[in-house]
């Protein structure tokens, strides 16, 4: 695994997909993969646990998306339509693996003792323990949970944008979102006042 910044674009190479997109249409994907990618991570990052697949699961995506490209509707965001290619792309996933229990590959030893330079050693404990706490609280969620917690509070989507992106009703994401922030409570020990 690779602690450098995942790539934001795949490499096409020579395709027949290349083929099909005016190079406008080429320009604007990798405006918008570069400008998503990013965001694209964290929520596989999330539903994943593991940086690695997070990574695989993004790059997949991409690929996906600039294979659809064409399919794009340019008058809807960008990045609902990618993000709801991730969710697909890591449902299934899941459902060729349903007895399958992720992992996060943080948990091996020695992986969080990688310097962050950006914030200091009492604040990178305290992230680090936070940020472990919260993944695992995520890990053990229902899948329909666990995506629709991370997209509406981790990545603050609206529950119409999650609706899109899952494919259901906001009433269904409504309770998906109560029910997963309350096992999320539970397990995290928090209570409301």
């Amino acid at each position: 695994m690779s602690n450098s910044q995942p790539q934001a674009i795949p490499s096409s190479g020579s395709t027949t997909v290349d083929r099909t997109l005016s190079a406008a249409d080429r320009a604007l994907f990798e405006e918008l993969a570069a400008r998503h990618y990013r965001q694209a991570y964290q929520i596989a990052y999330r539903l994943s646990g593991s940086r690695g697949r997070a990574e695989d699961l993004a790059q997949e995506a991409m690929i996906r998306a600039y294979q659809s490209f064409h399919r794009y509707r340019r008058d809807l965001p960008f990045a609902n339509w990618l993000y709801r290619i991730l969710v697909n792309l890591h449902i299934d996933e899941l459902r060729r693996r349903p007895k399958a229990r992720i992992e996060s590959l943080e948990e091996l030893p020695g992986f969080n003792e990688l310097a962050d330079n950006d914030s200091d050693p009492s604040g990178q404990v305290l992230s680090r323990e936070l940020d472990h706490r919260l993944q695992s609280a995520l890990n053990a969620l229902a899948p329909e949970f666990r995506l629709s917690v991370v997209l509406c509070d981790v990545e603050g989507l609206s529950y119409e944008e999650v609706a899109e992106v899952m494919g259901c009703s906001i009433g269904t994401v409504r309770s998906r979102i109560h029910r997963g922030r309350n096992h999320l409570r539970r397990m995290l020990g928090v209570t409301l006042p």
